[in-house]
């Protein structure tokens, strides 16, 4: 919840002027719902695609203060963030909550972008494997994906989001890893090796090299970084 339309529109702009016309990499904004429809406009013709934050299991209806997957899409968005850990903690979210709405996203043409990720205590209690297979379990249950295009995986472990922690490499990458095998199980071998599966977690200018030089680790769900021009900059170059 950041930026009013007047800033999003400057940081969108700020971004433009000094990004590189990248074919081997995908770059994605998902800005506050206010500003989708002019950062549409903006983006039109540029190699950037849109997102939304979230989006609610139902078409349309009386559900106040919700958007749906078809609002999105009529105002140019490819992608829609599920599951992030924000919406899991503060409005109590389960995994079944989220399955559904994967199930809405896709039946309205957006690629989901599935967050799930350990809490501190439970990496100190050396659960990380058994919470993420829970999530991955629950929220892909019955989800049909055919296709490697068709769902992002993003693993943000919940100790390390805006706190300015981060997982070293190493820990994301062995995360990545047990990810992409229950991915493979749960899909199918065939695409597990091309599905994306990206980390969010205080990345920033300094260790995304690091991170995102690891095998698995397809890309990265920027966080505060992304509100600074040459900090997102920096990192969408060091992919």
């Amino acid at each position: 919840m950041n930026k009013t339309l007047d800033e999003s529109v400057k940081l969108v702009e700020g971004i433009l002027e000094k990004i590189k016309s990248y074919d081997d990499r995908d770059i994605l904004f998902c800005p506050p719902f206010i500003s989708l429809y002019k950062i549409s406009e903006l983006i039109k013709d540029k190699n950037v695609k849109l997102g939304g934050q979230n989006l609610y299991l139902e078409e349309k209806g009386a559900y106040t203060g919700e958007i749906s997957g078809k609002m999105l899409k009529s105002v140019g968005c490819d992608y829609v963030i599920l599951g992030h850990s924000e919406r899991r903690n503060y409005f109590s979210e389960p995994d079944e909550f989220i399955r559904k709405k994967i199930l809405r996203a896709k039946e309205d043409g957006l690629i989901p972008i599935l967050c799930l990720g350990e809490k501190l205590e439970e990496r100190e209690k050396g659960i990380t494997e058994e919470v993420i297979l829970n999530q991955i379990s629950t929220c892909l249950k019955d989800v049909p994906i055919n296709d490697a295009h068709e769902l992002v995986v993003a693993y943000e472990p919940v100790w390390a989001i805006g706190t300015g922690k981060n997982a070293t490499p190493e820990q994301a990458e062995e995360v990545h890893i047990f990810l992409r095998e229950l991915l493979g199980n749960i899909c199918s071998n065939n695409i597990k090796e091309e599905l994306r599966i990206i980390y969010g977690g205080s990345v920033n200018p300094g260790n995304a090299s690091s991170l995102l030089s690891q095998p698995n680790i397809d890309g990265a769900l920027v966080g505060g970084a992304s509100l600074k021009v040459d900090d997102f900059i920096s990192i969408i170059e060091s992919t």
